[in-house]
């Protein structure tokens, strides 16, 4: 298959978040095949019940091109015209992975060794996959990780803050307010507080910001509600303390908070010969903390088009990544052989 029927193929795999178990055994069988013909292995890295992590080797890896198998919902299958494939993952991450084995596969004809392929689980909620990955490192020295980047190099990238708040109250028949105790207008206050949080910034990232993603409790419209659930992520660009601290005062007296994931905001290193951006949003790059190498972020497609249901890749670019991943290895290659 080409670049593009390889998209297509992996976009049309249903794989959103803890049901990757599809498209994981389909890249197995993938990979395994493209072992065979080059004298690599490939291994599936359990993370939790049915879920697990494909790692490919050839040779002993000093550099690792790496993404997620995972998409946000809803799925919808792919399509194509004559300049974008379409559907669910098509930028985010699946015309990704298409692209990275087949550069590694030009890789392999050509006769370069020492690179593998991990492709992880879990990204698009929690990085599971990438915390068990740190866990069993290789040796690589060096992570090229596949997000939207346009096919530049990204020189930075927001981390990320995520809490679970919850709010507890007293049912009571709505006629006699008096009579209970609101949790959603607790959440409401609480929530409005933590919309007033002052935000840093920063010259290279820009502003930090914050998105009340989900909002639920309540029983009836009749019914004092008794308990209410929001989902807060805050994309960081700083010391995440701070931030912590003036979430943890704006919602005391009202509401409880769980921090689900805490991820920084990071810094990466340009590379000659390339084009360079710096992305607002969180990859999986903390989470592996530094185990599988010096980071480096590139990819097909735009941000602005993935988690939508106009989620597409221009052609031209799964294209030019498939030359722009080669060139990146070889130059990573060749620094480390003159170290």
């Amino acid at each position: 298959m080409n670049v593009f029927e390889l998209s297509r193929a992996l976009v049309d795999i249903e794989s959103i978040t803890g049901n990757e178990r599809h498209v994981c055994a389909y890249l197995h069988e993938i990979l395994g095949a493209l072992a065979a013909r080059y004298d690599g292995r490939v291994e599936l890295m359990p993370v939790e019940p049915e879920r697990s992590n494909v790692l490919a080797c050839f040779g002993e890896p000093v550099v690792t091109l790496s993404t997620h198998m995972d998409t946000v919902p809803p799925h919808f299958d792919s399509r194509e015209d004559d300049e974008f494939i379409w559907g669910r993952g098509a930028c985010d991450t699946k015309g990704i992975i298409a692209s990275m084995i087949k550069a590694v596969e030009a890789m392999l004809e050509s006769g370069v060794r020492n690179i593998g392929l991990l492709f992880v689980v879990g990204e698009e909620r929690n990085s599971a996959g990438a915390f068990a990955a740190a866990r069993s490192p290789r040796g690589s020295r060096y992570l090229i990780n596949g997000e939207p980047t346009e096919n530049r190099l990204a020189l930075g990238s927001k981390g990320a803050l995520r809490y679970e708040v919850t709010a507890a109250g007293k049912m009571a028949h709505s006629a006699y307010p008096e009579l209970g105790e609101s949790a959603i207008e607790k959440m409401l206050d609480a929530l409005e507080r933590v919309r007033r949080i002052p935000l840093p910034k920063d010259p290279v990232l820009g502003a930090s910001t914050i998105n009340i993603g989900t909002l639920h409790g309540g029983r009836a419209p009749n019914v004092i509600a008794d308990h209410a659930m929001a989902e807060v992520m805050i994309r960081l660009v700083a010391d995440p303390a701070p931030m912590k601290q003036a979430v943890r005062e704006a919602v005391a007296g009202k509401a409880d908070l769980r921090e689900v994931l805490c991820i920084p905001a990071l810094r990466m290193g340009a590379f000659e010969g390339f084009d360079t951006t710096v992305v607002a949003y969180t990859t999986d790059i903390p989470a592996f903390g530094g185990a599988w190498g010096e980071p480096f972020l590139l990819g097909p497609g735009t941000i602005h088009v993935a988690h939508t249901s106009e989620e597409r890749v221009p052609k031209t670019q799964l294209t030019e990544a498939v030359g722009l991943y080669q060139k990146l290895v070889r130059r990573l290659l060749e620094n480390e052989s003159k170290n």
